[in-house]
């Protein structure tokens, strides 16, 4: 089973990891999304590559298996965020960018939503703990948020930044 105090990797780095380009493009997108490190990424980039490997590995089975089980994945998929509908095809999965995953993390929502000043202040705010999900506290601020929790992003109730929204909306 393996020793509980040493979690599986969740992620793959790149196979050539001194590109000038590849370099310049992953602390283009550290920098425009926040992230702390370049594993950050490297997380994001893993789970964009098994969704993609799911996808090609579809291509090739039978018409009736491909069809249930290009259905189930591109719901779990809408229900994640990362595709507009579910009437979307595995042209559609295959085309997902990292960038799309990028912009389903909590501190990026939050950012977009207005809570924060800045990226970089919505990953304080997250990992201080002053945003919930249905009231519910969330400290991390790589958590990918799924379609309907969006709506249910706000300030966590004994936060100090909820009190501030109640007092000025109170004005």
């Amino acid at each position: 089973m393996g020793d509980p105090r040493k979690p599986r990797k969740k992620w793959r780095g790149p196979t050539h990891p001194w590109r000038k380009d590849q370099l310049l493009r992953e602390l283009e997108l550290v920098g425009s999304y926040g992230l702390r490190n370049k594993r950050e990424l490297w997380i994001a980039r893993t789970l964009l590559r098994e969704i993609r490997s799911k996808a090609r590995a579809m291509l090739a089975l039978s018409e009736e298996e491909r069809m249930t089980r290009e259905k189930s994945l591109i719901k779990k998929l809408y229900h994640m965020g990362l595709l507009p509908s579910e009437d979307s095809s595995l042209d559609d999965v295959l085309r997902l960018t990292v960038e799309d995953i990028l912009e389903r993390r909590l501190q990026t929502i939050v950012y977009r939503r207005g809570l924060a000043s800045s990226i970089y202040h919505a990953r304080q705010l997250v990992a201080h703990g002053h945003i919930a999900i249905n009231g519910r506290r969330i400290r991390s601020p790589g958590y990918l948020v799924s379609r309907e929790e969006e709506a249910l992003i706000g300030f966590y109730p004994l936060s100090p930044y909820a009190k501030k929204v109640i007092e000025t909306s109170q004005q």
